[in-house]
């Protein structure tokens, strides 16, 4: 995980919009650097922000046995929470434009009120016109019995 990522983790007790720092990491790459922690590497915190509060996908699971009168049906959702990381060891991401930003302007660019269609045609190469000569089409005909054989009696 790098700062700027986004991450799915089990329901946290904290606010959307709130900043969090998890102090417990395993493993740290940086580059060619790499410290793993005993059980975790001591002086780094992960400074991470709430997004929101969701759940996970729906998970069942259904015991069945033929002729048993078994049939057991479980399941649930999970509560997760997702979380941006602001920062892992002091190294903080890069700002990125926002997509919305970049959708407003892309979409300014195109010329208003006019389907794609008509636009790629416009905008396609003219060819030389010529009269081409035209063949008769076929009309479909049925495709032919297959042969029966008859059954020999003894």
């Amino acid at each position: 995980m790098a700062p700027g990522d986004h991450i799915l983790v089990d329901r946290l007790a904290a606010e959307p919009g709130s900043s969090l720092k998890l102090d417990r990491v395993l493993l740290f790459t940086n580059g060619d650097e790499i410290k793993v922690g005993t059980p975790s590497v001591d002086g780094l915190d992960v400074e991470v922000k709430v997004l929101a509060h969701r759940r996970g996908p729906r998970i069942e699971t259904i015991r069945y046995k033929s002729k048993k009168r078994v049939r057991v049906h479980r399941g649930g959702r999970a509560d997760l929470t997702a979380l941006e990381i602001i920062a892992v060891g002091g190294i903080k991401a890069e700002p990125k434009k926002d997509a919305k930003a970049e959708s407003k302007t892309a979409t300014k660019a195109k010329p208003a009120g006019k389907p794609r269609a008509r636009a790629e045609a416009k905008n396609a190469p003219v060819a030389a016109t010529a009269e081409v000569e035209q063949t008769p089409v076929e009309t479909e005909t049925k495709p032919a019995k297959r042969a029966t054989r008859k059954k020999e009696t003894k």
